[in-house]
């Protein structure tokens, strides 16, 4: 993605493809920076209902069309009625063959939707093949060990599970190693015991605090993949929280220049910090999930970053 000088005076494009964001080798496959996150196919757990399942088939089978080649799901994305891995399965197979899906391992839910504890390294094998059974697959293409048990980091030696599945990729299970919800300590240990191709953290405009860690990923040559990257702005997201609407006046300025939304800016802002930096913003709603694929092509004048990273202080 390039950045220009002076602010565009176009709108961005009204037929938006996800290559339009650039490319991201990752281990041996090729992906559009923007993907798609499953956790909101399902409606979220607190949500009153879940959501339409012939709506959430639409979403995947346009995000294809789209050029969407990157989904990130996980067997414990689920409702009473819905599974994010049954509805991925349900609208994309056969699957595209350029299509790479990322799970994560390591959390887990019981069947009646509650948290169980971490997992241990030898239960990580049962949580891998839960994975592949859902979706109708013979390996994974990547699989990030989610580490904790909650939003934050913490702090805890990732070695011993790290080693779990490189084992299990060793068998031909799983094809990549990613890692997510970690410190850079913990990234360095993990690449004591094997490569790995990618970070995800949470992470996003206003929430700056793995400034440096997304850093070190873009000098190793690893993906750095935020979550929650415009989630916790929108209203709902969280039972708990309520909506982050810091620097609201300076996105809103931004996203009036290039007839854009505060969410297609806070994604744009997103993808101009490195070009390993990927996206991949969730949704249940096909025109909401076009929005987020056409930010992929809206480019950011270095006054406009400026004032965006001035938000929270942040730098370029």
């Amino acid at each position: 993605m390039t950045t220009n000088t002076a602010a565009p005076n176009t709108a961005i494009p009204s037929a938006p493809h996800a290559a339009a964001a650039g490319t991201w080798q990752l281990g041996d496959r090729t992906i559009n920076r923007i993907g798609l996150g499953a956790m909101r196919l399902t409606g979220m757990p607190w949500d009153p209902a879940p959501r339409d399942r012939d709506g959430a088939i639409a979403v995947l089978r346009r995000a294809v069309e789209l050029g969407v080649n990157h989904i990130d799901t996980s067997a414990f994305y689920f409702v009473p009625t819905r599974s994010a891995n049954e509805l991925i399965g349900a609208a994309l197979q056969p699957y595209p063959d350029d299509l790479v899906i990322t799970t994560k391992v390591g959390a887990s839910r019981s069947r009646d939707g509650g948290f169980e504890p971490y997992a241990r390294p030898e239960q990580l094998r049962g949580q891998v093949e839960e994975n592949i059974r859902e979706l109708g697959l013979d390996h994974l293409d990547v699989v990030n060990l989610r580490w904790g048990s909650g939003m934050t980091t913490e702090a805890g030696p990732v070695a011993d599970h790290v080693g779990a599945l490189a084992e299990l990729r060793d068998a031909g299970l799983i094809r990549h190693l990613g890692i997510s919800n970690i410190t850079a300590e913990q990234l360095t240990e993990a690449l004591t015991v094997s490569p790995i191709v990618c970070v995800q953290n949470q992470y996003g405009l206003t929430n700056r605090a793995d400034d440096a860690l997304l850093t070190l990923c873009g000098e190793l040559g690893i993906a750095f993949v935020p979550f929650f990257a415009v989630a916790a702005v929108v209203p709902g997201t969280s039972p708990h929280d309520a909506a982050d609407e810091t620097g609201t006046a300076q996105i809103a300025a931004v996203a009036a220049a290039h007839g854009a939304t505060a969410a297609q800016v806070r994604l744009a802002w997103t993808l101009h910090r490195g070009p390993h930096v990927l996206a991949i913003p969730g949704t249940g709603n096909v025109a909401h999930l076009e929005e987020n694929v056409a930010a992929g092509a809206l480019e950011l004048s270095e006054s406009e970053l400026a004032l965006l990273d001035g938000i929270t202080g942040g730098s370029a």
